[in-house]
């Protein structure tokens, strides 16, 4: 098997090389922008050198000036897919404007002749209704540098998490950046310059990009066009930054320290030519607070990351470009502990004391799990005009996460009451190689793209874990339901007698776990853009051939259609999708074939004794929205939603470690809705709100992977990415354009849906004395219901000290969860939720503040929940656990710019 995969490895990477080379002896970027380049010229035909051309888009607020050349020439260079207001002036001439749509990769090439002032009526540049409105089907949400630059953003290690969760409506918000979109959790993919990224980019899965290297973005959540596939919930397009036209070379080195004893120190440049450009990023953190703790205070949470990022631009010929990404990010993080673990109080229902002694004999101590990642990118494309109609493009990828997980030196520090009974290791790495390709024909109506993407993802996992509990096997009971443990506490059945020879506590040794497998994908597509008056089409077919654990065939129609009411400033769409979705890569093969085995099976927590192959889902997506201008200064944009799925998927999380397991569910509803009001610049002021409502309904049974699945009586419960509304208001004020500025956030969330906790009656856990007018509390230790917030009349529980554990209901609540009345919880309709939460973020900065003109000092002042709200993201969630949100955290830092 080893050999299969290191030969499959080195054919993909040779077809890397090859293209690489390739693409060397011909070579604009083939992702999401294009250039923009032109004539002025003067009514005798003249070229006017030195004229200002301007293009801007008034809700994305991207902007970009250049002047034209001694020839009258201009090249604006990298710019997003999006309709933008394009301006020309000039010394002794009339201003210029028109309007320029950019949907393709194909180059726009203008020819702009200005006339002499006085010789025609005044040309109004300013922005109009119109030019907030976008005919087209699909909604989504535009990011400019201009609005993240200074929002305030909660995490240093995944600060395009935190942007897309704030800046995009239909996000609800979770831990250590995860984020779920329109009620999924890991449905979401990145496009970066065109490379496809379906894995998950949190900051216990992979690295991310820097936010540092992104221009701008595009975040879809509407019915995507064919183009994108596999996970599409949410689709971030991102264009990256480029050195292209920047003759005098630019950058900045910032420097930052805040709360946590957090340490940022960045530094880019960008600097190129006419036709080649360059940009490189590096950051380096370091910080005491690297992931969302199991508690409020923070303890032992410390973590590092490191990266780089260059991107290369060189245009060979007038028609030939080549483009290349390279990225290489290392991060390493302890495992947050509960009070339960960083304390060493309780060890399996036994008090032992500070530094109690294990049954090995060493003192117990502090759990100290930890991990680390590396990714690491490659990305080169070729770019062909073919014509003034016809683009083609021909791209190749390698990413690689090399993710490590390293236990406790005393293994007896890894267990965690209620939560952990093992201790766990793990190596696994995740290779995605593959290569793209695209013809892109603009002509008359149609705005045509015919595609494919081959991709292979090889998957090595290596793991060991050993059981930490000595009151393990005594839990568990044989076929019969007869106790697996004789009178002198010996195993005499199964599964207790396979699991002995790796119960730590009775002198066992770890047991090993390798598996491997190879996912094949191959897509193939063809879609158009067709604008006729008012209506704007979106029409396509996408195919999808899956070969992993299992195989699957999947066409998946695509169709939107957007009408521009222009009298009113108007436009309504409608869209739908069909959609393939694929079981997640991350520990993929431990899940699936992990419950084939006797020891892993208990272990897991697998809801059937026998393998179940993961298979492919498929999606049939349905959207209604509308857009709505009023005046010059606000747009509105929202849509309402309707997912349903056979063969939904989730995670499930592994006791107290970051370490999750795919799972699959018979299907899934999603209904809901998400909306956008934004408000351009207004004298300085601009502001963004996004809200939505999702519900996320998910049916047993469990048909795939490990973990336990929730209790469900009948037969459908509300998965923890269902929330009932959340929203994000964004203020951004700079009262002149050159002064200081300062940028707010709101964040208002209703509440996940929450673990198990104790309630009276209903269908919640409770424990045998629970019943419509009594808790039983007993079903969580003591720190788990202080992590709840629980109380019992005046009595609160603290990590050490448990409620009673019978509480009369009357006198039973939470100050962090909104539990069900008494006989009313329902897995359904009235399930426990995180208690509704408000956070306020804010940032105050100046860009220039001494006024330079060639080199200039920045500084800024970010507080992050500036309350210090005591909240929680979840609790005992199934599939992430428990963690709160950032106490009051704030950061300054200094920037000088070239």
């Amino acid at each position: 098997m080893l050999a299969s995969y290191q030969k499959s490895l080195r054919a993909a990477l040779l077809a890397v090389i090859c293209s690489v080379f390739g693409l060397l002896a011909y070579a604009q970027s083939g992702g999401s922008s294009t250039s923009v380049t032109g004539t002025v010229l003067d009514p005798s035909g003249a070229v006017v050198p030195n004229a200002s051309v301007e293009i801007h888009n008034l809700v994305s607020a991207f902007d970009r000036t250049v002047v034209t050349d001694g020839a009258g020439m201009f090249t604006i260079s990298n710019i997003p897919f999006n309709p933008y207001h394009l301006t020309v002036t000039g010394a002794g001439f009339a201003p210029y404007a028109q309007d320029v749509d950019i949907r393709s990769v194909v180059p726009v090439s203008l020819a702009i002749t200005l006339k002499v002032v006085g010789s025609a009526e005044t040309v109004t540049v300013e922005g109009s209704a119109e030019d907030l409105l976008e005919n087209t089907s699909t909604f989504h949400t535009d990011v400019d540098r201009g609005l993240f630059d200074k929002m305030p953003l909660e995490s240093a290690s995944s600060s395009v998490s935190s942007l897309v969760t704030l800046a995009t409506p239909g996000i609800a918000a979770d831990s250590n950046g995860l984020f779920h979109g329109l009620g999924d959790h890991a449905e979401n993919s990145f496009s970066v310059d065109g490379q496809p990224i379906t894995d998950q980019q949190s900051k216990v899965f992979s690295n991310q990009i820097p936010i540092d290297s992104i221009e701008s973005m595009e975040v879809i959540s509407g019915a995507p066009p064919a183009e994108f596939g596999d996970k599409t919930s949410v689709v971030i397009d991102v264009t990256t930054r480029s050195g292209q036209g920047v003759t005098t070379p630019h950058g900045s080195v910032t420097a930052s320290y805040g709360s946590f004893g957090s340490s940022n120190v960045g530094v880019n440049l960008a600097y190129g030519g006419k036709n080649w450009g360059n940009f490189v990023s590096l950051n380096g953190l370091d910080t005491g607070r690297f992931l969302d703790p199991p508690e409020f205070t923070v303890m032992h949470d410390k973590g590092n990351q490191e990266n780089v990022f260059d991107r290369v631009d060189y245009q060979i010929s007038p028609g030939n470009s080549l483009h290349l990404n390279l990225g290489f990010t290392r991060s390493w993080f302890q495992t947050p502990n509960s009070f339960d673990s960083q304390n060493a109080t309780v060890w399996s229902g036994v008090i032992v004391g500070e530094n109690g002694l294990g049954p090995n004999g060493i003192p117990v101590g502090p759990a100290d799990q930890r991990s680390q990642i590396q990714t690491f990118n490659i990305a080169p494309s070729w770019t062909r005009l073919i014509s003034s109609t016809t683009v083609f493009t021909l791209g190749a990828f390698v990413r690689r996460d090399h993710y490590n997980y390293y236990p406790s030196a005393n293994p007896f520090s890894d267990f965690s009451p209620d939560l952990q009974s093992q201790t766990v290791g793990q190596d696994r790495t995740l290779t995605n190689a593959g290569l793209r390709s695209n013809i892109s024909y603009v002509k008359g109506i149609h705005n045509i793209k015919v595609g494919a993407t081959y991709e292979q993802t090889f998957l090595t996992e290596n793991d060991s874990i050993g059981i930490v509990d000595p009151l393990y096997l005594a839990s568990l009971t044989d076929a019969n339901g007869n106790s697996c443990l004789d009178a002198n506490n010996n195993p005499i059945a199964a599964p207790c007698t396979t699991l002995a020879p790796y119960d730590l506590t009775r002198g066992g040794s770890l047991f090993g776990f390798n598996g491997h497998t190879d996912v094949k994908e191959l897509a193939l597509y063809v879609q158009d853009a067709i604008t006729k008056g008012n209506w704007a089409l979106n029409v396509g077919i996408r195919g999808d051939f899956y070969n992993g654990l299992t195989t699957h065939r999947e066409a998946e129609p695509r169709l939107g259609v957007a009408y521009n009411i222009k009298r009113t400033n108007t436009i309504l769409r409608v869209s739908y999708a069909r959609l393939l979705e694929t079981p997640f890569n991350e520990n993929l093969v431990l899940s699936n074939q992990g419950c084939g085995s006797p020891v892993l099976n208990p272990l897991l927590a697998c809801s059937a004794p026998e393998i179940t192959p993961f298979s492919p889902g498929w999606r049939n997506e349905f959207h209604v929205g509308i857009q709505q201008a009023f005046g010059k200064y606000l747009v509105f944009s929202g849509e309402y939603i309707w997912k349903y799925t056979h063969n939904a998927y989730d995670f499930s999380v592994l006791g107290a470690t970051p370490i999750t397991f795919p799972i699959e569910w018979d299907r899934s509803k999603i209904p809901g809705y998400a909306a956008r009001v934004s408000m351009p610049n207004f004298h300085g002021l601009s502001a963004l709100a996004v809200f939505s409502s999702v519900a996320a309904r998910f049916f047993a049974p469990q048909i795939g992977g490990a973990g336990a699945a929730p209790s469900a009586p009948g037969g459908v419960f509300r998965i923890d990415h269902d929330e009932k509304f959340n929203m994000t208001t964004h203020l951004q004020y700079q009262p002149w354009k050159l002064g200081p500025w300062m940028g707010f956030n709101w964040r208002y969330d209703s509440g996940l849906v929450a673990g198990p906790v104790p309630c009276a009656g209903g269908n919640c856990a409770n424990g045998p004395l629970g019943d419509s007018s009594n808790v039983d509390t007993s079903i969580i230790s003591a720190d788990q219901q202080f992590q709840a917030g629980l109380f019992c009349g005046s009595v609160r529980a603290t990590p050490t000290h448990a409620l009673p554990v019978v509480c009369p209901a009357s006198q039973y609540g939470s100050t962090l969860i909104s539990i069900p009345a008494p006989g009313t919880e329902n897995d359904d309709h009235n399930p426990p939720r995180i208690a509704q939460r408000n956070l306020f973020d804010v940032s105050v900065g100046h860009d220039n503040l001494f006024h330079g003109d060639k080199y200039k000092w920045s500084v800024n002042l970010t507080a992050i929940n500036v309350t210090n709200k005591y909240a929680l993201y979840n609790f005992l969630s199934t599939f992430s656990g428990t963690h709160y949100v950032t106490p009051r955290a704030l950061t300054a830092q200094v920037g000088f710019h070239f």
